[in-house]
């Protein structure tokens, strides 16, 4: 089924940099969000206390999703199912109903937090249709990410809330989507809470409230980096289509993916973004592919390097790379006048200060923060910010690829880039072209 064109609607002009005082305003609301969830629940869309949640991708993350959500409130109850493959959405059921034994075993839901039926279990390219259509007040968006912008887009001209995770893009054209979705939302009074859960960590929080009230001064640079092994690779069966096998393995395809800058270094330059107060001004990267090479990996890299400049002149750099073998780091690193900050645990110089509080559990957090929002009938609207570290990463991505240095706001007003595939259907996919900078357009 063809998708309705993408919509090229104007961009308003984005706030650089946020004030120390107007982000600390920001941070003290979401921290107060949660001590709503013990108060008693309002009536939600089905005019009960019951939250009916629906799930739109049924792979691991989705699963997790949907515990992070149970976990978060008894008031959940999941309602209903969708993927593209029956398989999945089978899987996905059996998990939910029998439990998962093994290393890390998982109980079934309880029957009370558990409705999904036979009616309410969707496969196919309109699966997410009929997840939405369902009844429910919550969907969570878990689907490869080329197909978040049409998955929120419908959510949100339903009146659903919803859960995105991150990325919530792989081109330009598709973050230029979520930005209208999200200034729709905020018309509807309709939730967008992102899966980028360092925003909900209390050790995070505490730590970028400091950096953000000058505890190391004055930003002058930074890194951030993701640097791991290999990943899975599901293979392929004669009988799948190339559509389907893209699918089936969609991490190593950039209209499904973005490539892992995107997918998932996001995590890492969402927090650059959020010390700087917004998106850099321009940025030039490199990369490759040195240890995927074969043509199973499809056209993604195995590593970049980016260098990010934001508006005060600070340059941050960004590192990702999937090796196995090789050094593991994840993390990120802010430098200013007065000292450092490793966001994920102390500040270093003159105003040094560590966290050594008890962790919270953050992927549960950011559901928590979300479901306190609607019922305080303040519902949380993140489409801006994560639309913004997205095209950060396809910033980057764009960058290396080409190997030209870029503006972000030329990418965000002019890029014509939009990896959207002619139709959603199966037999035919995507061509497969790898990058070649100095030869890669920049379109």
């Amino acid at each position: 089924m063809t998708q309705p064109a993408m919509t090229q609607p104007a961009i308003p002009p984005s706030p650089r940099l946020l004030s120390r005082r107007a982000f600390l305003g920001d941070c003290a609301a979401l921290s107060a969000i949660p001590l709503l969830a013990s108060l008693p629940a309002n009536a939600f869309a089905a005019g009960s206390d019951r939250l009916k949640i629906g799930l739109v991708g049924c792979g691991g993350r989705g699963i997790g999703a949907v515990r992070d959500c149970i976990a978060a409130d008894p008031a959940v109850q999941l309602w209903a199912l969708g993927d593209l493959f029956a398989d999945r959405v089978a899987a996905a059921r059996d998990h939910f109903t029998k439990g998962q034994p093994g290393n890390r075993p998982r109980p079934p839901l309880d029957a009370d937090r558990n409705a999904v039926t036979d009616e309410r279990c969707f496969t196919g390219f309109d699966a997410y249709k009929g997840v939405i259509n369902s009844g429910i007040d919550l969907v969570l968006l878990a689907a490869p990410p080329g197909f978040r912008p049409p998955h929120l887009e419908a959510a949100i001209e339903k009146g659903v809330h919803v859960f995105a995770e991150k990325p919530v893009a792989v081109d330009p054209a598709g973050v230029r989507r979520v930005i209208a979705i999200g200034e729709l939302a905020a018309r509807k009074k309709l939730a967008i809470v992102a899966g980028t859960q360092r925003r909900h960590a209390n050790n995070y929080q505490a730590i970028m409230r400091r950096v953000l009230d000058g505890a190391i001064g004055e930003l002058t640079g930074g890194q951030c980096y993701w640097l791991g092994g290999g990943l899975w690779h599901r293979g392929r069966k004669p009988e799948w289509t190339e559509m389907e096998y893209q699918i089936r393995n969609w991490y190593y395809f950039n209209w499904l993916c973005g490539d892992h800058i995107v997918e998932q270094h996001v995590h890492n330059i969402d927090v650059i973004n959020w010390a700087f107060g917004g998106p850099p001004v321009k940025a030039l990267g490199m990369g490759g592919r040195q240890w995927r090479t074969g043509p199973e990996y499809g056209e993604i890299w195995d590593h970049f390097s980016v260098e990010f400049e934001y508006a005060n002149g600070a340059r941050v750099q960004s590192l990702c790379r999937h090796t196995k073998g090789a050094a593991h780091r994840v993390g990120e690193r802010l430098t200013g006048t007065l000292g450092n900050a490793m966001p994920e645990r102390a500040i270093t110089g003159r105003n040094a200060w560590k966290f050594e509080d008890e962790l919270n559990r953050p992927m549960v957090q950011e559901h928590i923060d979300l479901i306190a929002s609607i019922r305080a009938g303040a519902p949380l609207n993140h489409a801006r910010r994560i639309a913004e570290s997205t095209l950060t990463a396809i910033l980057g991505r764009m960058s290396a690829y080409t190997g030209r240095e870029i503006k972000y706001d030329w990418v965000l007003e002019r890029s014509q880039l939009d990896l959207t595939p002619p139709a959603y259907a199966f037999g035919a996919a995507p061509p497969v072209t790898i990058p070649i900078p100095g030869e890669t357009p920049l379109v």
